[in-house]
């Protein structure tokens, strides 16, 4: 009776231990058992130039590297290039909300209507449009305040302009590109009160023997600066050719022409993408218009060329500095037009004159 009972104490004692290391085993393989892995988030970039122009499209594109560089394997990247504006592009916009991409960015004024479109074909992709003015529900647009380094880069030129005669090549006349010009003038004359600017439409964002055949005209009229509102170096590379200063635009272009270069209004988007996507992911993405500055670094101004004296870059850096602190306003209220005349500033997005001092038409 003895013996049975120790035999059935035993065997108990076995089937704990077998239990124990069942339940031991079991917990095992839930806490090394990998979780499945979420699926990246698909974002597109439409440009309307070629990424390695090293101007806007290149700035963009920069913007996007910083992006993955953050993100890593969390977001899938597909990026477009050379897509001509107009209502083509609505079809590239809707093939890549068709192919999953929750995020559309389209880089060029000329997308804002098409991506409108798409954006009412496709409500659950977010899309965002650069430089216009247009929202939806799920359509948000952003830009930056250009002009606040138009009108330091305006100071450069200035100063290094011995005729006072500075020329511009301008893409198209719409109103961020006149409020660019006018900063830049404002910012020229302040330095060189007599300077005026002299402006030549091209009606392309990027197209170099075209911008470049309308520096060569701006300097056989006598100026000796180039600034530009293009996306390519070539106003530069025609000013280097005939011993006149460049102004450049959308990043540091020293490279193209480092005898020519004095500075240019630049750009840092990647900050910018990297909040937006963010937002995306954590659900609390609306549809607004974001206007960046040089307070939060999406604008400022590339390093100065080898020409540009010392007393410059510290008036230029001053000046900057009370931008930034918000002492100081590069378009005055009111202002003074074209003709002469004084008005009050109104709305800069809809910006449609000319300042004093600027030789040209602002509807082209």
């Amino acid at each position: 009776m003895a013996r049975n009972r120790y035999r059935l104490t035993l065997m108990l004692a076995m089937a704990l231990v077998v239990a124990a290391c069942g339940s031991g085993t079991e917990a095992e393989t839930t806490t090394t058992e990998a979780a499945p892995s979420a699926d990246p988030m698909k974002i597109a970039f439409v440009h309307v130039g070629p990424v390695a122009d090293k101007g806007w499209s290149w700035a963009h594109d920069q913007g996007a590297q910083y992006l993955k560089a953050q993100l890593g394997s969390g977001v899938e990247i597909t990026t477009l290039e050379s897509i001509p504006e107009g209502s083509d592009s609505q079809r590239v916009f809707e093939d890549l909300a068709a192919a999953g991409n929750k995020l559309i960015f389209g880089t060029s004024f000329g997308y804002m209507d098409p991506m409108l479109a798409a954006a009412a074909n496709y409500p659950d992709t977010v899309f965002m449009h650069a430089t216009g003015f247009k929202v939806a529900d799920n359509m948000g647009n952003y830009f930056g305040a250009a002009e606040e380094g138009r009108y330091l880069s305006g100071m450069a030129a200035g100063a290094a302009s011995a005729t006072g005669k500075i020329g511009y090549v301008a893409a198209f006349p719409i109103p961020e590109v006149l409020r660019g010009i006018n900063a830049f003038t404002l910012g020229a004359r302040e330095v060189n009160p007599d300077a005026t600017v002299q402006v030549v439409w091209t009606s392309t964002w990027f197209d170099p023997p075209k911008e470049s055949t309308a520096a060569e005209s701006l300097l056989d009229a006598g100026v000796d600066v180039i600034a530009m509102h293009q996306d390519s170096a070539a106003p530069g590379q025609a000013a280097e050719a005939n011993g006149a200063k460049w102004v450049g635009y959308n990043t540091d272009m020293t490279e193209f022409a480092p005898n020519a270069w004095l500075t240019a209004a630049v750009w840092d988007w990647g900050p910018f993408y990297l909040a937006t996507v963010q937002q995306v992911l954590d659900g609390t993405w609306a549809p607004e218009f974001h206007y960046g500055n040089m307070a939060d670094g999406m604008v400022d101004i590339a390093p100065f060329g080898t020409s540009v004296d010392q007393a410059t870059q510290d008036l230029i850096l001053e000046r900057k500095q009370q931008i930034i602190d918000g002492a100081f306003s590069v378009l005055p209220d009111p202002i003074t037009k074209q003709d002469g005349t004084s008005q009050a500033l109104g709305d800069i997005f809809g910006m449609d004159f000319f300042v004093e001092g600027v030789i040209g038409s602002p509807t082209g």
